[in-house]
């Protein structure tokens, strides 16, 4: 019965009854280095779902073998690749610097990571004089104000609330004023007019009001207005006060510490639209209940994601371990212009996010209020579910109207935090180790036909560790931004939840990676589109608009439809050959795991297309791959080694399973 009601995914292992479980704490397990965040799993699930580990077996000892011969290799041919006795090192001497590691040069040609490395220091001392700011205004409105005190017995939640989202606000503001100077008014004024936009989502009591505007058009004008902001932001470079008027033209002189504000606005966009969208989902909630009273609006039609919310909610069994629970929709005070710019302004956030939604932001300011999930920063898991896994996309959108269970108190408790600082730091070096002992961003940056001269495995090693360099720059800011909003008691979603080489699967890789932007694209986005009913058009709409909000290029929209094709494969294999069906048998994982092969060959080249090389550049490389025999055989050869981690990949989320942790990526 477990199996049918809970397909086994990812891991493609034949179950197998557990033996000698113990419950109680566990002991360390490889699975720990993995950052923590809560299972979607429940404990029986996970007990009867588990199998007889493999690591101590003949097969496995050999996938070991391998492991110790071909990682240390792959190091040694991307610094080989890059060395100054090189034949192309003249090329990109030049953009290299005096390093601070064992005397060598380092490599922060990347322009992200030297914008975030240089200003790391002033990062560091800006996030200590928020926190003693934040802290200390807390401690003070305790002492001072017996409403603001958890321990007293005139203890007011909403008004604690409140007063820290008013500091939050203020201290948000200042802060702007010196990072952005004179853009700060663009600003506000953009804010403000998505504000009032979000306003029009409540029903209006007067006749005439609702002729002239309907609340079922917030939605539309809500995304309206933020896209064309988007598209206009980019254009007009952040709008020029001497192209409004040259008389205004010094205003441009003092554009603060960071003066491209718009390149920051992509993320605030995220949380204008989720703010609006949960104002009116709130509305729709509270007509919904009020159905059928005459001036109180429109109720929302049977096939919204709030109705259906509701019903799947009041049909579906729960139990003492289910992990989701009913979102109340919340009163319009919830959501005062204090309480939207203290979210959307939230200084640990503002830069790079992670994203959280309103609801969870909100729920996590009152001092009694337990922090939402880190799964999905305020959407409950089955969205997570929704977004990419073709054998759960029939399932409803209940989760759409939900807050995740709280974590364990242990997020933000000392150990924790300290464990997580320690995280971000072996992070920080692990970045530096590399840019220090090879070259191989400087080497891509030097201009077309780099890889003239190389082998085929040298061009492959230069690729894939310019996409670890991609994936640690991304990963160092989230980090450390979620590192300060834990120490200030907010506890957002991990953004990167799995090294980049340890994904085999499509639709698991886009969970894990930049994964409060996942679920934030599901949430607002994959399922208003259709969801399950449309699962090509939906994603391919998501992959489109993901594209263009990163970056308004055409190779990035081309890494968009490349990616919604390369996923087609995927779902089109599960479904022949489905887990459910022939998951026992001997052969399926060994198939499984050719097809992770794949999935990870097409995943890299749709990464090189959009965030490395290009479309030219990534069809070069292929050409050296299959132009002749030595690329070949390399090709083969390097298939035969990612079979093995794929089959190391399958063990270890095997792993997780048997300690009762379910991660679905």
């Amino acid at each position: 019965m477990g199996a049918q009601l809970h397909p086994r995914l990812p891991s493609p292992i034949p179950q197998q009854p557990l033996r000698n479980r113990t419950p109680g704490k566990q002991r360390w397990s490889i699975t720990d280095l993995t950052v923590h965040t809560p299972s979607t799993a429940s404990p029986a699930y996970n007990a009867q779902q588990g199998s007889q580990p493999r690591w101590r077996t003949k097969e496995f000892y050999a996938y070991y073998l391998v492991f110790a011969l071909v990682v240390p290799q792959m190091w040694r041919i991307g610094c080989k690749a890059t060395r100054a006795t090189s034949e192309g090192y003249w090329k990109y001497a030049g953009r290299l610097r005096n390093g601070w590691l064992f005397g060598w040069k380092v490599d922060v040609t990347d322009a992200q990571y030297y914008l975030f490395r240089s200003k790391l220091p002033l990062l560091v001392a800006l996030m200590l004089f928020h926190l003693s700011l934040s802290h200390a205004f807390r401690f003070l409105s305790r002492r001072l104000s017996p409403s603001h005190n958890p321990s007293s017995p005139h203890f007011d939640a909403k008004r604690a609330r409140d007063a820290r989202a008013a500091f939050s606000a203020f201290f948000s503001v200042a802060l702007l004023a010196v990072l952005h100077g004179s853009s700060l008014p663009k600003l506000l004024i953009i804010l403000g007019v998505n504000y009032r936009i979000a306003m029009l989502g409540a029903p209006s009591s007067s006749s005439n009001d609702r002729k002239r505007w309907r609340r079922e058009w917030t939605p539309y004008a809500t995304w309206a207005f933020n896209v064309t902001i988007l598209f206009a932001n980019e254009i007009c470079s952040g709008y020029k006060w001497g192209s409004l008027n040259s008389a205004l033209s010094w205003l441009d002189d003092y554009g603060g510490l960071l003066p491209r504000w718009h390149i920051s606005y992509n993320i605030s966009m995220l949380r204008l639209v989720s703010f609006n969208m949960e104002y009116y989902w709130a509305w729709s909630s509270k007509i919904a209940e009020n159905e059928g009273e005459i001036g109180v609006g429109l109720p929302e039609p049977p096939t919204s994601p709030r109705v259906k919310a509701a019903q799947q909610f009041q049909s579906t069994p729960r139990t003492s371990s289910s992990t989701i629970a009913p979102d109340p929709s919340p009163p319009a005070s919830n959501y005062s212009f204090i309480h939207f710019i203290a979210y959307v302004l939230y200084p640990p956030l503002y830069l790079a996010g992670p994203i959280m939604t309103y609801p969870s932001f909100l729920a996590q300011l009152a001092p009694t209020a337990q922090p939402a999930s880190t799964s999905n920063g305020g959407a409950s898991t089955p969205v997570m579910e929704l977004a990419t896994d073709p054998l759960l996309l029939s399932a409803s959108s209940a989760s759409l109207n939900r807050l995740s269970t709280p974590p364990a108190p242990s997020e933000t408790s000392p150990r924790a935090l300290l464990s997580y600082t320690i995280r971000f730091l072996s992070c920080l070096l692990t970045m530096e180790l590399l840019l220090h002992s090879m070259y191989v961003v400087a080497l891509k940056d030097s201009g077309k036909g780099w890889w003239n001269g190389m082998t085929p495995a040298e061009v492959s090693m230069v690729g894939f560790w310019n996409l670890i360099v991609v994936w640690l720059k991304l990963l160092l800011p989230w980090r450390l931004f979620r590192l300060w909003a834990l120490l200030d008691g907010i506890v957002p979603p991990e953004n990167m939840v799995r090294c980049m080489a340890n994904n085999y699967s499509t639709l698991g890789f886009w969970r894990s990676w930049h994964r409060s932007y996942n679920m934030w694209v599901v949430r607002y986005l994959y399922i208003p589109l259709g969801g399950s009913a449309r699962p090509f058009l939906a994603t391919l709409g998501v992959f489109t608009f993901v594209a263009l909000w990163h970056d308004l290029r055409l190779r990035l929209l081309i890494w968009g439809w490349g990616v919604t094709l390369f996923v087609v494969p995927e779902m089109i294999a599960r479904k022949a050959v489905p887990y459910s069906k022939y998951g026992s048998k001997p052969w399926y994982r060994h198939l499984a795991a050719v097809g992770g092969v794949a999935n990870v060959l097409l995943m890299m080249t749709a990464n090189l297309v959009g965030f490395v090389v290009g479309v030219d550049g990534a069809r070069e490389l292929w050409k050296v791959m299959l132009g002749g025999w030595a690329g070949r055989l390399f090709l083969l050869f390097a298939s035969a080694c990612l079979f093995v981690a794929v089959q190391i990949m399958f063990e270890y989320r095997e792993e997780e399973r048997r300690r009762g942790i379910s991660r679905k990526c």
